[in-house]
């Protein structure tokens, strides 16, 4: 957890009991009623207190429309205590079912529930296929929130991500739970855009994407002690879709448990990708993977669904980025597969000390590799870049 955050917990914990307390249900929010009314005047009023406020909903099960909490709040630190379940609208509705916006010290909180609904749109979601697709709401979205913190609360059966996250600094997400099948699409759990100085400590990801997909212009993400599967893994990228995408710098992902997963740890760039930058300084240590289709990967030629022109190199420069201390078992022979740019690859690439298995009947463990010459040390099984990575190979989702 970062430092900057110590002060916040201190204020917080000084002022708890001085808190004024705004329970939505002084605000008629009833169980098995739509109490976004009863939330947005909740929150007006602990938003502009001049004390230290707590929003509270409290045990029971309500339904909830787009809800947009809006700052800066006169509040600080204001807390957002969520112990009940919250439903989202079953036809797909808005940009999100909780909007957190420009606020300085919020503390979520509590042993809710954030139901997205998901089964109901997940038919309508086409942008795993699609550049131009149809964009469905999300559970949770926090955008230009900073020194804060989300612990405890669960987030079930997104429409569209689970948690988004833009513009935000210095922010902490602890003992998280998410949810979603397998089969969910674009059912992304933390997504993180635009922010730096982002903690993901311990939690539980499960869903029909990425667990964790840090995008464009981050610094400084930090995920440890996150358990993933099933979903896609944990993912920087994809990157290069769309201009306007800025450098990802400072990423690093540690003691994680990926289990039943389409991909362990991945980096992953379009071709012909609309913009140049870099990506940089991102370690990946003491990973345990179980029955990961594709354990550890670089993919600067991901193009799902043909979206691409593959034949355009990529213009992202990957560079200062290790892999070590990852283990446990590969669903696939492929297990470490290192695809750089033709055009521009990737430079200081280390991996040390990796020890995975294959118990299949295609073939022995295999590394493959292309545009990269990587710093070997350690154990190595399979053997690091053993063979050449055929071109043109179809993308993993």
């Amino acid at each position: 957890m970062g430092l900057a955050l110590l002060p916040f917990f201190l204020l917080l914990a000084s002022t708890i009991e001085a808190q004024s307390l705004f329970d939505v249900t002084r605000y008629g929010a009833k169980p098995n009623t739509d109490i976004t009314q009863a939330l947005a005047n909740a929150w007006k009023e602990a938003c502009m207190s001049t004390t230290p406020s707590k929003l509270l909903i409290p045990k029971g099960v309500y339904q909830l429309s787009q809800s947009y909490l809006k700052g800066p709040c006169k509040s600080v630190p204001i807390q957002v205590q969520v112990d009940g379940t919250l439903k989202a609208p079953l036809h797909p509705n808005g940009d999100g079912l909780v909007l957190f916006a420009y606020i300085d010290q919020l503390m979520l909180s509590g042993t809710g529930v954030f139901d997205g609904q998901g089964k109901a749109g997940w038919d309508k979601n086409d942008c795993h296929k699609k550049k131009i697709c149809t964009k469905l709401p999300m559970n949770l979205k926090f955008s230009f929130i900073t020194n804060s913190i989300v612990k405890d609360i669960t987030s079930l059966d997104s429409k569209n991500f689970h948690i988004n996250l833009l513009g935000c600094k210095n922010v902490t997400f602890q003992h998280v739970t998410i949810s979603a099948p397998e089969n969910s699409p674009n059912t992304d759990g933390i997504h993180i855009s635009s922010s730096e100085q982002i903690n993901i400590l311990d939690s539980k990801i499960s869903t029909g994407d990425d667990c964790v997909s840090v995008g464009d212009s981050n610094k400084q993400v930090t995920i440890t002690n996150v358990t993933c599967g099933p979903g896609h893994g944990i993912s920087v990228g994809s990157l290069g879709k769309y201009t306007k995408e800025k450098d990802v710098v400072g990423v690093t992902v540690k003691a994680c448990k990926l289990i039943n997963t389409t991909n362990g740890v991945r980096i992953k760039t379009w071709p012909d990708s609309a913009g140049a930058f870099i990506a940089s300084d991102m370690h990946f240590e003491d990973i345990e993977m179980q029955n990961v289709s594709n354990p550890v990967i670089i993919d600067q030629e991901y193009c799902p669904w043909n979206q691409c022109n593959r034949k355009v190199p990529s213009k992202i420069k990957i560079s200062k980025v290790s892999f070590k201390n990852i283990r446990g078992t590969s669903a696939t022979p492929i297990a470490v597969k290192l695809v750089c740019s033709k055009s521009i690859p990737c430079e200081g690439v280390e991996v040390a000390d990796i020890n995975l298995t294959y118990s299949g009947i295609r073939g022995p463990i295999l590394s493959e590799c292309a545009n990269v010459q990587p710093l070997i040390t350690g154990k190595q099984s399979p053997q690091i870049c053993a063979k050449p990575a055929p071109a043109g190979a179809p993308s993993t989702d």
